[in-house]
């Protein structure tokens, strides 16, 4: 570390005061300082943070142009500046050209000196005028810094990076919507670039991503996603007693059902196929009789309840396989209800034939009452409509299920 030499600067002298001052505190205890005192004390140390901050940016520039940390061989001042405080070398580089940048922008560092700015309200000031097209009067730039310091007063850097956006409406409206026109295509330009989607298997049944959107189609995502965790939505398919915020929890079991209503025919081909699942179970687990993991063509495995329940629906093509993995069956298109038939048990059923199940039919599967793999046949004797919930319960070995002569059904859980 460097030792300072006695102080001979103005600044050097006063910056020797405060840190002997600064020592003082160290073990001083704040216990004792009544409420009133706290708040005003904490108010000034944010006032004294912005002074520092803009007192050390403004000698951090010094100290580049005077080229600090040559004698000892450093590349840059913002480099040396990283070893002695053992900051990041784009910490401290920020903090050199937060220095130049307020050697430009006077009513922002005077803000800062007087301790009347944050330094999160300076940066977006500065960020926000820069952004301004090039060739503006000289005088517009004045007349935007004044009118973003102004608004400082009373708004948070959050706020003043909205007001930024809309600085030209301020300064020259006859420009702004023509700028504002052409930050956005650049914005959006460079969002769909940084499009990025990454997914993980964690080896235990899940699959963890993060992913990075455009504003446009995060906007979308969020709607239907909101859609499918709203209140009523989901008194309809899980049940009354559900929350009302949609936590992330929700918003999972909402993006889950997003992708299941998702059809392979509304996408493109790959291979020259539909970009549909293949299933792969033994013809006993099939018909119920065993219990074995079904296998997706991607290398997932799935349990043998999730394949039943997906092979009565068009949502995967179940290869069914004989004893000694012979394939008997590839998910023959007889096994799905015609467009024809189902237009049939909307007019029929009216929507879930569920006892108490209010869900529109448009929203529901056809269900084949006996199964096809039992040899029911594909037609409207033997279907009806269920909705997600009670569709996965037709298939849940946990319930039974009833048809009554109205031709409504009922589930009770076994013992």
């Amino acid at each position: 570390m460097t030792t300072m030499t006695t102080p001979h600067h103005q600044v050097a002298l006063v910056t020797a005061q405060m840190r002997t001052a600064a020592d003082a505190l160290v073990g001083a205890s704040v216990w004792s300082m009544s409420a009133p005192e706290a708040a005003t004390t904490l108010l000034e140390l944010g006032r004294l943070k912005a002074q520092v901050v803009e007192l050390k940016t403004r000698v951090a520039a010094h100290a580049d142009e005077v080229q600090v940390g040559t004698d000892v061989g450093a590349t840059s001042t913002s480099n040396w500046y990283a070893h002695q405080t053992r900051e990041t070398r784009s910490a401290a580089y920020r903090t050199v050209r937060r220095g130049y940048d307020l050697g430009i922008y006077d009513r922002v560092r005077s803000g800062l000196a007087r301790g009347d700015l944050r330094l999160e309200q300076a940066d977006v000031i500065i960020r926000s005028i820069k952004a301004l097209p090039d060739g503006l009067d000289p005088d517009l730039l004045i007349k935007a810094e004044e009118h973003l310091v102004t608004a400082a007063e009373e708004h948070d850097a959050k706020r003043l990076t909205i007001l930024g956006r809309r600085l030209l409406e301020v300064i020259a409206p006859d420009l702004a919507d023509q700028h504002e026109s052409d930050l956005l295509e650049r914005e959006e330009a460079k969002a769909a670039q940084a499009c990025r989607l990454t997914m993980s298997d964690d080896g235990h049944g899940k699959v963890h991503g993060r992913f990075t959107l455009p504003a446009l189609q995060a906007a979308e995502l969020k709607k239907m996603l909101l859609a499918l965790a709203a209140p009523k939505h989901l008194a309809a398919t899980h049940g009354p007693g559900m929350e009302r915020r949609p936590g992330p929890e929700r918003m999972g079991r909402a993006f889950c059902e997003l992708i299941d209503r998702i059809s392979a025919k509304d996408l493109p081909q790959l291979g020259g196929r539909d970009a549909t699942i293949v299933v792969t179970i033994d013809h006993d687990t099939f018909l119920g009789r065993l219990d074995k993991a079904g296998v997706i063509d991607t290398g997932e495995r799935i349990s043998a309840a999730a394949a039943r329940r997906l092979a009565c629906t068009a949502r995967i093509i179940p290869v069914v396989l004989g004893a000694d993995s012979e394939v008997l069956d590839v998910g023959r298109a007889r096994r799905f209800f015609t467009k024809a038939q189902l237009t049939a048990m909307t007019l029929r059923d009216g929507g879930c034939v569920t006892e108490g199940c209010d869900w529109p039919p448009w929203m529901c599967h056809a269900h084949h009452w006996t199964r096809w793999a039992d040899g029911g046949p594909s037609d409207l004797g033997n279907a009806g409509l269920l909705c997600p919930r009670h569709h996965a319960r037709a298939h849940d070995p946990a319930y039974a299920m009833e048809q009554h002569h109205s031709g409504e059904v009922t589930f009770t859980r076994r013992q």
